[in-house]
Order: structure tokens, then C-alpha cells, then sequence
């Protein structure tokens, strides 16, 4: 300014200066505000893209999972459930603050005659206001003295934060989510980390304009939703050891060595990846190469055979995780040779077996004739022919069938041969829920279950529907429900306890593919509550 008298003219002068710079001053404060806003509205569009990430994709995959492998997931499932029950507490606790400030600072998202969004410049004095923030988090405005809302949003954030060291804290793989926790959900400094002498609420509420407040409430939610997420990504995880790598890979295909003319079969094509780390350990087998065991088997001993054995992997805690692995095969006798000088031949397609009641397929030749003039026979069974060579024989009592075997041999000779069978009873069908009889899952679960009928390792083509069945849980009348679904237990089961145990019985089904046969009783299905 110009010293000495001054004339009426540089006073003006000196007053507009004034006022300009008071306007750019304005300016600048109501520029930072808008920039503030937007970035805090770009934070909040972020945490719902979170949210419903968290809701629609992990969720769901991990309660699948949960249902699917409960012996892997079940626990990690009631472990996210509670987290995610204390983050929506905090979230919810942050979001009734905000609307709390806005509501005492007059802020107005949209306008409430029009229905439109405010711009930041009708809403200046609110954003830039203070004083909603320093009496809400402070008693009587005292910077020494947090409030009872201070304190319950401290709670919130404390209880998120020790629940995930304590539940996480000893799990190897879990150790970036226990960190950012610790980092992330605190409302007090460690000691001697404040930047500046001051508490964590002092620095992030006291006098501070409702702008700063809500966008700092926004980041504590913002925070607790990617924790949210970050748990939801590791207990997803597979239970292995990252340092096992599974790279090398080999084409598997399963599928009959033998099919039979005019029959269908399936084979399946998959890609199998394996590993040579010593952490994986296979018993059961001859040798291992290259992470794979091997058996040699041979044809010796006819009848049935099972191998077995147990696969052992390390995972990251050092906890070993088995797989126990099985293997049925059969060794039969292939075409039976009738007498070897008139080359006469008869082959049961069922192994040396047939079921009472059903229409067991045989086929017989002899090598070199026409098959067509070849005939069957089989005292107290029925016989049909179905083609050159084949018939099904249909025994009724007895423990035993002989079949005779007639037919002319490439000399125009007459040939004939015996041939004895055994006769077994169709073996009483089994109730199972997922291919099992056993099960273990949580009480949840059990009205998503379907209850069904089969014979397991049955080589005749039968299936069952489920028409009703009983359930029965304890201290409760057993149900008759009708159909295959338990989702009308859930009222029957909802107060189950671990440990409690389901049985369904009294299983009633349909058969297709018994014949005339009456349907034996269905086992029952146990269902042990976790």
C-alpha cells in the first residue's frame, strides 16, 4: 500500500484490492471443497462395486463350497459369516453418522422440490461447517473428551479388528489379512505414532468441516469392505502349500477297453496336473515318478480287487491334509472255452453271476459255426433270444442255474456243454444324500438336501425315484415328508445343535429296471450335525 496521504481515489483503489482478494480467497476454498466432494463420492461408488462383489461372487462361492466340501469350508463359511456381521455393524454405525452431520450442518443431497442433485455451491456453508463435527465426536466441543458416539464408532472399528487377529492370527495363510486389519481398522495411534502429538479422533474430527468428516468416515468403511473382501479371497483359497507347483500335465482318458456290439459306453477326457514336491507323499503304490505312484497289476486270481491307499499333502501351516484313494477291478475268465477239441465257447456278460428275478444277457459262439443255429437252455429259468448267439435267462428259485449250451461245430457234428451259474438276490437298495450315507454338514444345509435311492456297484441298469420318506431329529416327533427334498425340515431343523444327529428312514421309491421284483427296504441315511 502507498504510504503517506492518501487520496479518496487510492482508498477506493486499496478497498477493491481487498475485496478481490477475499473473492479469490473464496474461489480457491470453494474449488478444494468440490474437489474434496467428488473424490468422496468416487470413494462411496467404489465401496458399493465392493459390496456387491463381495455379495453376489465370493459369498456365494464360498457358502457352495461350504456345502460341497464342508470337511474344507464349513468352518471357513461360519468364520466369514461372523466377520461380515461386525463389518456391517461398523459400516452401518458410519453411515448413520454421516447422515447424522449432514442432517445438523442443513446439507442437502438433492433438492427437495425438484428431486435433483445439489451442486457443492448451494451447499458451501454446510461442507465447510464444523461445528456439527466437533459436537458430535467431542463432549461440550472439548478436544479431551471423545464423545459416547466417538466411542461406540471406536467399539465398531476395535471389535472388527480384534476379531480377525483373534480368529486369523495363527494361520500362515491368513497373515496379509490380520496386517492390513492392524493397519487399516484403528481409531487410536500405537503409542508414539501420532504425526503430530495429537489423538486419532482429534486429528481426523476436531474442527474439521463436514466434507473432511464424512470423506473420513467414508474411508473407514471403505476400508472395512476391502477387508471384508480380502478375507472372503483367502478362505477361498485351496489348502495347499503355494511353494507346491503343480506343472507338469498329462492327458487322462478313462473308458472301456471292450465294448460289446449294438451297446453304448462313455468315455471321459480330462487333464490331469501333478507334482514332484516332496511335500506330497502317496502310499499304496510300487514306486512314484514324477509325482505319480504306479501299481503294476496283473490278471491273476479272477474275481474282484481293490487297491488303495493315501495321499498326504503338507499344506503351508505344516498340517497334513489326507486324501485316501481307492481302485476296484475285476478279473474274469473271458469267454469260457466248453471243450477245446470241438471249440465250443459261452460267456457270461455279467461275469459267473445272474440275479434272480432279472433278465441276465448271455452270449455264446462256437469258433468257425454259424451262430445263429446254436441253442440255450436253462431248467427253471426262462430263456429268450435277443439275437445270433444271445439270449437272456431269467432264474427264479434255487441257489444255482446249469445252462446247456447245443450247437453243430464247423465238422457238422453235434455239440453240447453245461454250464453252472450262480444266482444272487438283487441286494436291498441304500438311501443317500449326495452319493453318500453319512454325511456331515451344518444343521443350514440340510433343507437344500435331496434324498435319493441306489445300488451301488450294481451292474444293471436301474434307477429309483424317492415318493416320501421320515425324518427324525431329537426330542421331536418324526415327519413324513412327501417327495425327495428336505426343504420342508427346515422348521424341524432350524435349532439343531453340532453334534445332533438326523435320520431319514423309512424311504419309500419307485424302481425302474427290476422287473416284477418287490422293492426291499432302503437303508437309512445318518446325518451328523457340525
Amino acid at each position: 500500500m502507498a504510504q503517506g496521504k492518501q487520496t479518496p481515489r487510492q482508498k477506493m483503489i486499496n478497498l477493491m484490492y481487498l475485496v478481490f482478494i477475499a473473492m479469490m480467497a473464496l474461489n480457491i476454498d470453494a474449488e478444494i471443497i468440490r474437489s474434496y466432494y467428488d473424490s468422496t463420492k468416487a470413494l462411496n461408488e467404489t465401496r458399493t462395486l465392493t459390496e456387491r462383489k463381495n455379495e453376489k461372487i465370493f459369498e456365494r462361492t464360498l457358502e457352495a463350497k461350504a456345502q460341497q466340501v464342508p470337511d474344507t469350508y464349513a468352518q471357513p463359511w461360519e468364520q466369514y459369516k461372523v466377520l461380515k456381521g461386525k463389518i456391517d455393524a461398523l459400516v452401518n454405525s458410519a453411515q448413520g453418522i454421516k447422515t447424522e452431520l449432514k442432517k445438523q450442518s442443513d446439507f442437502h443431497d438433492k433438492d427437495p422440490k425438484t428431486g435433483k442433485d445439489v451442486d457443492v455451491s448451494e451447499n458451501f456453508a454446510a461442507l465447510n461447517n464444523n461445528d456439527a463435527t466437533t459436537k458430535y465426536f467431542f463432549k461440550d466441543g472439548d478436544e479431551n473428551a471423545p464423545s459416547k458416539g466417538a466411542l461406540d464408532l471406536k467399539f465398531r472399528i476395535d471389535d472388527v479388528r480384534n476379531y480377525i487377529v483373534t480368529t486369523f492370527g495363527n494361520n500362515a495363510q491368513l497373515k496379509d489379512l490380520v496386517e492390513r486389519a492392524n493397519k487399516s481398522l484403528i481409531a487410536e495411534y500405537p503409542k508414539g505414532k501420532s504425526p503430530n502429538e495429537k489423538t486419532w479422533f482429534q486429528n481426523k474430527f476436531y474442527h474439521q468441516p463436514l466434507i473432511a468428516a464424512v470423506s473420513n468416515l467414508e474411508i473407514i468403511q471403505n476400508d472395512a469392505r476391502n477387508v471384508q473382501s480380502d478375507a472372503l479371497a483367502l478362505l477361498l483359497q485351496e489348502k495347499v502349500d503355494a511353494s507346491i507347483k503343480f506343472s507338469s500335465y498329462e492327458p487322462i482318458v478313462s473308458g472301456p477297453v471292450d465294448i460289446q456290439a449294438g451297446k453304448q459306453a462313455e468315455v471321459k477326457v480330462m487333464l490331469g496336473t501333478y507334482s514332484n514336491s516332496n511335500k506330497i507323499n502317496i502310499t499304496g503304490v510300487s514306486k512314484v515318478e514324477n509325482g505319480k505312484g504306479i501299481i503294476p497289476i496283473s490278471g491273476n486270481g479272477i474275481g474282484e480287487h481293490t487297491l488303495k491307499g493315501m495321499i498326504t499333502l503338507t499344506d503351508a501351516s505344516g498340517k497334513p491334509e489326507t486324501f485316501p484313494w481307492t481302485h476296484t477291478y475285476n478279473v474274469i475268465a473271458g469267454p469260457r472255452e466248453v471243450k477245446l477239441e470241438k471249440g465250443l465257447l459261452l460267456s457270461a456278460d455279467k461275469m459267473n453271476v445272474m440275479y434272480r428275478g432279472l433278465e441276465n444277457p448271455v452270449s455264446g459262439a462256437i469258433l468257425g459255426a454259424d451262430n445263429s443255429r446254436l441253442s440255450l437252455s436253462a431248467p427253471g429259468a426262462v430263456v429268450k433270444g435277443t439275437g445270433p448267439g444271445k439270449w437272456t435267462v431269467t432264474p427264479s428259485t434255487g441257489t444255482t442255474v446249469k445252462m446247456t449250451l447245443s450247437g453243430t461245430d464247423p465238422n457238422g457234428k453235434t455239440v453240447s456243454q453245461v454250464f453252472e451259474y450262480r444266482i444272487k438276490n438283487v441286494p436291498p437298495p441304500q438311501g443317500q444324500m449326495r452319493g453318500q450315507t453319512v454325511l456331515n454338514i451344518p444343521a443350514t444345509s440340510i433343507p437344500n438336501q435331496m434324498v435319493q435311492a441306489a445300488l451301488p456297484d450294481f451292474d444293471f441298469p436301474v434307477s429309483f425315484t424317492v415318493n416320501q420318506f421320515m425324518v427324525k431329529v431329537p426330542g421331536k416327533a418324526a415327519l413324513l415328508i412327501k417327495g425327495n427334498s428336505l426343504d420342508e425340515a427346515a422348521g424341524l431343523v432350524k435349532n439343531l445343535r453340532t453334534g445332533d444327529v438326523v435320520y431319514v428312514f423309512d424311504i419309500k421309491a419307485t424302481a425302474t429296471g427290476l422287473g416284477n421284483q418287490t422293492l426291499k427296504n432302503i437303508s437309512p441315511v445318518v446325518i451328523n450335525v457340525q
